[in-house]
């Protein structure tokens, strides 16, 4: 078999597998994530030997120490998995329900439902959990799931589709409504990009490159998910400590996930004050620091940030820091920079935070708190299937109702259009 009979087929099963879902009831839903998330637990032995195969792998082949940290399946991270299925298990089940319902004057009563999107492809990178994340999300809302994993994970992925697949079988939900393209030759992703008879959407999750390739070739609809070049402005009326936290948490928590802060802008009224705190605690958590002529004026290792800076996403324990002539200017410099992901400010003035919750455009608006706060699991959704940084459709975190269509029901007694 050929890799575009072999993606196609995959294609067949996982539209086959999409009618199924459609009609299955919430209770046997349920069954079947409550049943994966036990089966990740009794193997979780199994999950991490086939997951240091892929850590062993990416040492070898120079993986940078924080794209080895997304790939990483430890003991923690499986039972989070496993918790994250039992929340989603847990949530209201939105097929089926009731949008808006009215009556026309001639007696059409007209009702609009939730349904599922249909067949859902995700194509990933170094991330495991994200099978998982998908799986309860795309079953949950009634869908099928194709999904296709970096290379770089494809041993933990297998292992993690085998447990996956096993429960489908034993709580008696369709075989094919997870499906993994274990193929790793880019021309599968190719292929799926142009599969609009049996895919419904595509969800990118990944670095810029894979993001913009899918956005440029794809065929199928795409949900284009967050590139973040995510910012914290620190206000003139910040409280000091409150900032040097929320950074050091949104930056050196997880530096490569997509909402880790990566510019710092500075009121240039508590620049000589603040930075040098700021720096020596990032300094001290091994951050290197780029900024502009500014920043430089305060503290001379700082080395000169260039354009490009500004609009890189650094996924590494790199900050960018400008210091700003007020809150206009931090607002000008997110507007032309920004990714639209998430973006904070931190001050103690209420018309400060209001201006900026209104004139920034981003998927996430903070005031004093970390832009680490954007994911799924963490708005009460049980897991995510991405974070959308675009307008149509889906925004921000996407959960089981970004993964929802719908459809109207029209009912009458005979009525003709006249």
């Amino acid at each position: 078999m050929d890799i575009k009979e072999y993606v196609v087929n995959i294609g067949i099963k996982g539209k086959a597998a999409a009618r199924l879902m459609a009609s299955i009831n919430t209770e046997d839903k349920n069954k079947g994530l409550l049943n994966i998330a036990k089966a990740l637990l009794e193997n979780k032995t199994y999950l991490m030997e086939e997951n240091e195969k892929d850590m062993i792998a990416a040492k070898e082949n120079g993986l940078s120490i924080s794209m080895q940290d997304r790939l990483l399946l430890s003991e923690k991270r499986i039972v989070e998995m496993s918790q994250g299925l039992n929340e989603v298990a847990a949530l209201n089940d939105p097929i089926g329900e009731g949008i808006k319902s009215w009556k026309r004057p001639n007696e059409l009563r007209i009702t609009q439902v939730r349904v599922p999107l249909g067949v859902i492809g995700i194509i990933y990178e170094a991330r495991p959990n994200v099978t998982v994340d998908a799986t309860a999300l795309c079953l949950k809302s009634g869908n099928s799931v194709i999904l296709r994993g970096g290379s770089e994970a494809l041993n933990s992925n297998k292992a993690i589709i085998k447990v996956i697949k096993d429960s489908l079988l034993s709580s008696g939900l369709p075989y094919d409504a997870v499906q993994l393209i274990s193929i790793t030759d880019r021309e599968a992703v190719n292929i799926m990009m142009k599969l609009n008879n049996y895919i419904d959407v595509l969800i990118p999750r990944g670095g810029a490159e894979l993001i913009n390739n899918v956005l440029a070739n794809s065929t199928v609809p795409v949900i284009q998910t967050g590139v973040g070049n995510c910012h914290i402005f620190v206000d003139s009326s910040a409280d000091f400590k409150m900032a040097i936290d929320i950074i050091i948490n949104a930056k050196v928590q997880r530096p490569a996930v997509c909402n880790a802060v990566e510019k710092v802008l500075i009121h240039k009224a508590i620049a000589k004050s603040f930075l040098p705190l700021l720096y020596k605690v990032l300094i001290d958590n091994k951050v290197e620091v780029r900024g502009d002529a500014a920043a430089l004026a305060i503290i001379k290792e700082i080395t000169l940030a260039n354009e490009d800076d500004w609009y890189k996403e650094y996924n590494d324990l790199i900050i960018g820091v400008k210091v700003v002539e007020d809150i206009e200017d931090a607002i000008d410099h997110i507007y032309k920079y920004s990714s639209k992901h998430s973006e904070a400010i931190i001050t103690e003035n209420y018309n400060n935070s209001q201006t900026f919750l209104n004139k920034i455009d981003a998927a996430c608006v903070y005031v004093n708190a970390s832009t680490r706060f954007t994911d799924g699991f963490e708005f009460g959704f049980g897991a995510e299937i991405g974070i959308s940084t675009q307008k149509l459709h889906a925004r921000g975190p996407m959960g089981l109702y970004e993964l929802t269509s719908s459809k109207f029901l029209i009912n009458g007694n005979g009525q003709i259009r006249k």
